[in-house]
């Protein structure tokens, strides 16, 4: 029971933060400064926790009391690091970011941790009712997060925009669920497993449609093809600290409980393998060529955030129910969550007060003025665009051959072929930082360090990620 409760501890922490943020809110003594360092303390110490609770194997924490709907593995437990360690650096960019623009209140970092909250949760659950539970918790947040500047039109109309289209996903993964339930008699993710074992797939036509709509909405939450309409926008109009958040955090989850749910049966994931192909490679190749159109940094990351989402669909293709692990998938979501966390935390300092500076242009001859920042964000959109020794690189190479290995060879070739594309939009901003006379000074940002600190940070674990798996 004590092994059960330390393994629910970060959830706990994260939980009991979000609570206890919302309350100090309330108290004018509380200061918006103060609220960072609790967020960023919350986060912390929930890390700390679960990064002592790795040493332990399988468990089902409390089976009786949760009825087995919450399973705590080595998947389940690195995926929540990562969410953890998303949290901490994003609660670091905000502070700096609210010194140059002032729409922040001490709620925000209640909202940052409630979020956190619901990741961790999709991480764990198996089953489909606590998934809508937790999906819901992490959404409501986020989309409260993305239209928090109520003066920014660009921020109103982004929130309306996801809001309009997350209902859809909502209504689309409750009737799936419902539908599953029809066919299987249980909405949990074993006894899923168990009856498409026992009774086959493709004969249950409540089944069929019920996973379906499910993965359609996970395919929504992950801005996959032709689900990524929303991205561009709702990216563009939150601001710089929350779309790191929600391109890192918010990907990691969903891409945790997705596996989970594709590998309750070998049957049930060789059943979509076909489709997720075809949604891999059209979610590569659009989102490059999104991206390669875009004239602005942020705009060009979500677009390159689609792209990253065709090489992790890559990883679930290659997957195998029976000796799962998730160790690719989890590779790769830390090395993008490192390299998309870092260039936002730049953008937090460097953007300047109601983020003036976001297009290409207004970033040439950055490396004369501020060149430590200028050399950093060359590490990040390196390391994106699967340049070795980076974290990047590693990640894009694991996903390649584990493609291969599981006879996927054309994905594999595709993937490299959409890497490669990738590397014009990537190289066109190294490009203008280092080959351009400056044309701003950059004298406005804030001498706050806990960005820059924060981009430095991960910098270093851009290359600390991409040598680890030499070093073990």
């Amino acid at each position: 029971m004590t092994n059960d409760f330390m393994l629910l501890m970060p959830l706990i922490l994260i939980t009991a933060g979000a609570i206890s943020l919302m309350l100090a809110a309330a108290y004018e003594k509380v200061t918006i400064e103060q609220a960072a360092f609790g967020c960023m303390g919350i986060f912390g110490v929930a890390f700390l926790v679960q990064l002592s609770n790795c040493i332990t194997g399988h468990v089902a924490p409390y089976e009786t009391v949760f009825n087995n709907m919450l399973v705590i593995s080595n998947f389940t437990r690195v995926a929540g690091l990562i969410i953890l360690g998303c949290g901490f650096f994003t609660a670091m960019s905000a502070q700096t970011y609210f010194k140059q623009n002032n729409f922040c209140t001490t709620e925000f970092y209640s909202l940052v941790t409630f979020s956190a909250c619901g990741m961790l949760l999709l991480t764990m659950v198996q089953e489909l009712i606590s998934v809508f539970v937790a999906l819901e918790i992490m959404s409501l947040a986020i989309y409260i997060l993305v239209g928090y500047d109520r003066k920014n039109k660009t921020a109103a109309e982004a929130v309306m925009k996801y809001l309009m289209l997350g209902a859809f996903a909502g209504a689309f993964f409750t009737m799936g669920a419902a539908l599953i339930y029809g066919g299987a008699h249980s909405t949990q993710f074993s006894s899923i497993g168990q009856f498409v074992a026992e009774k086959g797939f493709f004969n249950n036509p409540a089944l069929v449609a019920g996973s379906f709509f499910v993965i359609v909405a996970f395919l929504f939450k992950a801005a996959a093809f032709p689900f990524h309409a929303w991205v561009i926008d709702v990216y563009d109009g939150a601001s710089a600290p929350i779309t790191g958040y929600m391109a890192t955090g918010l990907k990691t989850a969903i891409f945790a409980v997705f596996a989970n749910f594709l590998v309750a049966d070998e049957t049930l994931r060789s059943s979509w393998v076909t489709y997720l192909f075809y949604f891999s490679i059209f979610t590569m190749f659009v989102g490059n060529l999104i991206a390669i159109g875009q004239d602005t940094l942020k705009r060009m990351l979500a677009a390159s955030g689609i792209v990253h989402t065709g090489y992790l669909l890559i990883a679930l293709v290659a997957v195998s129910a029976e000796n799962f692990s998730g160790n690719v998938i989890l590779y790769y979501l830390a090395a993008y969550a490192v390299g998309t966390l870092g260039i936002f935390a730049a953008l937090s300092y460097l953007g300047g007060d109601g983020e003036k500076r976001q297009s290409f242009d207004d970033f040439k001859g950055l490396a004369r003025v501020r060149p430590f920042s200028a050399a950093a964000i060359t590490i990040f959109l390196l390391s994106m665009a699967g340049i070795p020794p980076t974290a990047g690189f590693m990640g894009k190479f694991f996903i390649i051959t584990s493609a291969i290995d599981a006879g996927q060879i054309a994905l594999a070739v595709f993937g490299i072929i959409s890497s490669i594309l990738s590397m014009w939009y990537y190289l066109r901003l190294v490009i203008n930082m280092y080959f351009h006379e400056a044309t701003d000074s950059f004298e406005d940002t804030t001498s706050n360090r806990y960005a820059p600190v924060g981009t430095f940070i991960l910098a270093a674990c851009v290359f600390v990620i991409g040598l680890y798996p030499v070093i073990i």
